[in-house]
Order: structure tokens, then C-alpha cells, then sequence
């Protein structure tokens, strides 16, 4: 058996300012792409498990993601997906397993992934092709009719990519040697849930991901509920809905538009009620006392998470942490390489004062983040590399570049130089902060926190700032997206 296995993730926010040319993918190649995730709890070493429980020959061109941002430059597409349509044009595979986002825009396209999956199929159109995709794809018609087998995560935060392909490939592999024939029927609903209202721990996506794994004792092979990527201005941008049978197409279209129909129910539950920044603070800074080792609160920075294309350099809420005189708080983080390296120039134990984030405009929005300055000490300085310890991304090596921590004496300030997600414990753990030890932790997130961090957490703040993820769907300009569309046009009744 000989299969062709690659990665291409981005999801994009229209939004943001922040560039996606290929560098930011850090593409791998061949062997060691192979290297990187064999062994991973991602979703491309789902496929090379399976790859090496079937004796496969295994082909990996290329494995190449890049964290949210503005729409991805058509260079980079370009040399991400001809790497793997030139090894397709070689032939002589018998499956090809794909690890896709499903929410990729580029400079030239709506759908990235589905014209590239056109493009595929159009050069071999009989080799079966199995899709994984996030939870926040935005379908469109091109992804499904140009694969065997699509499916998506349950779990947000996404703590189920390896499961989510391993299910993929299973199927791909039980069709490649004619025990099912996947039918698959999909469609969408006009509705944009807010992702902070997405977590898999909350209603109402818990109980409808919940439905999609039930549909598996009822003849599904896979079921699955998209909750969609609000921040990119297309048509499809939404919810839908994938349900793969044994050929059966009409118990496909039954369950899928019995997703539909019941997230359309329950739509108002995915909408966001924001609160003010200073009275979120201040109740942050009102809440009782822990005793020590209990966990930390965590003050959730969310409107600029770099997880779904944020700056990562917005200072709104660390600023206002600092105007109410919190205590004993760490912060992560500020991405800004030029303070870095100013911070690393001073070295540690020095003092500095220094101008930190506010450096990148964000034209989308009508708010703005001002730079804000400091006096700290130097404390820690980091190359920024640690390897997550899980349950999301297991194993997988993280690189924020060059790192800092200052210490202004009530909060440590964590400064980066490139964008990661602060959902790993490690990520803290790395910089000589323990975050059981602290009274707060500001973190930029949204909901991936929860995956390390939220086991530890004494209790969340939901605190909106100024950012391009922001909940505040009157802030964003929706020229695109099909319309009318709720929450945007349609009343709550």
C-alpha cells in the first residue's frame, strides 16, 4: 500500500493585519516532516499511525501551518499545494489522507481548500481522499464533492485532532478495500455563532457535539457539527453540518438536517453578551481571597487571540490590570520582538522601561491599542522553545522565539516574538512561572486555554479588550457573507 499524506492548516481572519506570507507556515519536507510529528497528538500522526499499522509506503511532500491571520499570500498557497498536486502527478497511490483547516482565504480565493481540492481531483480522479478539518471550517460545496471523506473535530478546544483523522483514515482504509462506500451529505445554516460561545464544555455546542458521536450507533460512519469562523468575510462563512454513511443517502441527509435543525434552535445560545472592561476587572479584582495552591483566576484577554488572527500586541486589558492595581499577576502575552530584544539587551536583573505592544494597526476595527510603557526588572530571558505536554497538540515542539518575562513587581509580563496560543501549561512552565502559584493569569485566548490551563483555573473573567477577534460583531464589516444571516440580520424570534 502506498499513501500520499500531507498538512495544510491556516484559518483566516479577514480582519486582521497580520501577514501570512509562507514563512509563517515553517514548512516541513519529506523526512522531516515525518520526524516532527510521528509520535504527535496531531492529526497528520494519526495518518502516520496508521500508515505504519498498515506497512504503508508513506509520501509526505510537505506539512505546513500557520497560526490565523489575514488571508494567506497567493505565492505561499501556491507552493504549499504544488508541492502536494507535483507528488500526486507522480501516481501510484492508493489513498491520500489530507490534514486540513477548512477555513483557509487567500488573496485570490474564498475557498482555499476546496479549489485545492478541485485542482486534486481533477489530476487523479479515482483515488480515494480523506479530509480532516477543524471545527470552525467554513464549508463549501468543492471540499465534500472532491473528497471520499471528510470529518471534523468534536471538541473545542480541539483536543481531538488525532482522533478526528485517525476516524478519517479508518474509514478511507475500510473503503479502500470495498467493506463501506462513504455517501456523504452536508449542508448549512445562516448563522454566525460568536466563538466564545463555542466551547465543547458549554451549551449548546456541548449537547450537539454530543448528538454527532450518538449518530455513530445509528449507521453513521462519521458525524459532524461545524460551528464555522465568523471573522472571514465570505459567502459560506457559518455553520454546517457532514454526515458519512455506508451509501445509505437518505439516513445522511436525515441526520445531517437534524444538526441543522437543531443548532438553528438554538441559536440566541450562540451569541456573546459582552461586558465592559473596568467592570470585569473590577470584579476580577472584588473576588475573595484563594488560599494558596488553589489556581489562579484567569483574566481571558479574548478579543485579541492570535489563535484566530489577532495582533497578540493589544495592551486594553493589561493596561487596565495595571490602572486597578492588581496583584500577583502573570501576563501572557505581549508579542513584540523589538521590546524583546530591548529587554534582552538590559539583561537579567536590570531595570528598563520600555514602550511594549500598540506597534500594529488594525484598519478593520474602529478601536485602537496604544503602546503602553513599563518599568520593570528583568527577569527571566527564554529562546521561547518547549514541547507541549497536552491533551492539545500532545508532543508537538512550540517556538515563540525570543522571550522575556519583566517584572514591574504586581505583574510578570511575558513578551514574545512569535505568535503561539497560550493552551499548553508548558507554555508558562517553560518561562519559570507556575501558574498555581499565582493570584491571576491574563491570557490572550479564547477558549483554548481551557485544554492546559483550565483544569488549574480557580475561576475565569472574560475580559473584552480591543482586538481584531472581537465579539462585538458591530465593530467588523460584513460585505460578503451571505445575507440576511444571524445575528447580523435576522431577529432573535
Amino acid at each position: 500500500m502506498r499513501l500520499l499524506i500531507a498538512m495544510m492548516k491556516h484559518e483566516t481572519n479577514t480582519f486582521s493585519p497580520v501577514p501570512t506570507p509562507l514563512a509563517r507556515f515553517r514548512p516541513l519536507y519529506g523526512e522531516a516532516a515525518i520526524r516532527a510529528f510521528r509520535g504527535t497528538g496531531t492529526g497528520l500522526g494519526a495518518y502516520l499511525d496508521l500508515a505504519e499499522r498498515e506497512r504503508a509506503e508513506v509520501v509526505l511532500p510537505i506539512a505546513a501551518a500557520a497560526p490565523p491571520s489575514r488571508p494567506v499570500e497567493d505565492a505561499a498557497y501556491a507552493h504549499i499545494t504544488d508541492a502536494i498536486c507535483g507528488a500526486a502527478a507522480r501516481g501510484g497511490f492508493d489513498g491520500i489522507l489530507l490534514d486540513l483547516h477548512g477555513a483557509m482565504v487567500t488573496e485570490s480565493l474564498e475557498d482555499g481548500e476546496g479549489q485545492f481540492l478541485k485542482r486534486l481531483r481533477r489530476m487523479d480522479p479515482k483515488t480515494p481522499i480523506a479530509v480532516s478539518l477543524d471545527m470552525h471550517a467554513n464549508l463549501y460545496e468543492e471540499i465534500i464533492v472532491n473528497a471520499t471523506v471528510v470529518t471534523g473535530y468534536r471538541t473545542y478546544p480541539h483536543i481531538d485532532t488525532y482522533e478526528t483523522a485517525k476516524l478519517a483514515g479508518e474509514i478511507l482504509l475500510r473503503a479502500m478495500r470495498g467493506e463501506v462506500n462513504p455517501l456523504m451529505a452536508w449542508g448549512n445554516v445562516p448563522m454566525l455563532p460568536h466563538v466564545m460561545r463555542q466551547g465543547t464544555d458549554d451549551h449548546p455546542n456541548k449537547e450537539l457535539q454530543h448528538r454527532c458521536a450518538a449518530m455513530s450507533a445509528e449507521g453513521a460512519l462519521a458525524a459532524s457539527l461545524f460551528t464555522g469562523f465568523p471573522h472571514a468575510d465570505i459567502t459560506n462563512a457559518g455553520l454546517s453540518a457532514v454526515v458519512i454513511t455506508d451509501g445509505d443517502r437518505k439516513l445522511a441527509e436525515d441526520l445531517r438536517d437534524e444538526l441543522l435543525d437543531r443548532a438553528w434552535v438554538e441559536r440566541e445560545d450562540f451569541v456573546y453578551d459582552i461586558e465592559p472592561l473596568q467592570q470585569s476587572v473590577a470584579r476580577a479584582k472584588a473576588m475573595p481571597q484563594s488560599r494558596s495552591g488553589e489556581g489562579p483566576i484567569v483574566l481571558l484577554d479574548h478579543y485579541d487571540n492570535c489563535a484566530s488572527g489577532g495582533t497578540m500586541d493589544t495592551t486594553a486589558v493589561l493596561a487596565e490590570i495595571l490602572r486597578q492595581g492588581l496583584e500577583d499577576v502573570a501576563a501572557f502575552a505581549i508579542c513584540d520582538p523589538e521590546a524583546v530584544q530591548q529587554a534582552i539587551a538590559g539583561g537579567v536583573g536590570s531595570e528598563v522601561t520600555l514602550s511594549i505592544g500598540g506597534k500594529t494597526m488594525m484598519p478593520a476595527i474602529p478601536a485602537e491599542s496604544l503602546p503602553l510603557r513599563v518599568t520593570a526588572t528583568v527577569k527571566t530571558i527564554s529562546d521561547g522553545r518547549y514541547r507541549n505536554r497536552g491533551p492539545m497538540a500532545r508532543g508537538v515542539q512550540m517556538d515563540m522565539g525570543p522571550a522575556v518575562v519583566l517584572d514591574t513587581g504586581a505583574v510578570e509580563i511575558v513578551l514574545i516574538s512569535r505568535h503561539v496560543e497560550p493552551s499548553d501549561l508548558n507554555c508558562l512552565l517553560s518561562l519559570g512561572i507556575d501558574p498555581l502559584q499565582k493570584r491571576y493569569i491574563m491570557l490572550k485566548s479564547r477558549i483554548h486555554w481551557r485544554a492546559g490551563l483550565g483544569p488549574v483555573a480557580e475561576a475565569v473573567v472574560e475580559c473584552a479588550g480591543v482586538g481584531v477577534c472581537t465579539s462585538d460583531y458591530g465593530q467588523l464589516q460584513f460585505s460578503n457573507v451571505r445575507r440576511p444571516i444571524y445575528p447580523l440580520d435576522l431577529p432573535n424570534r
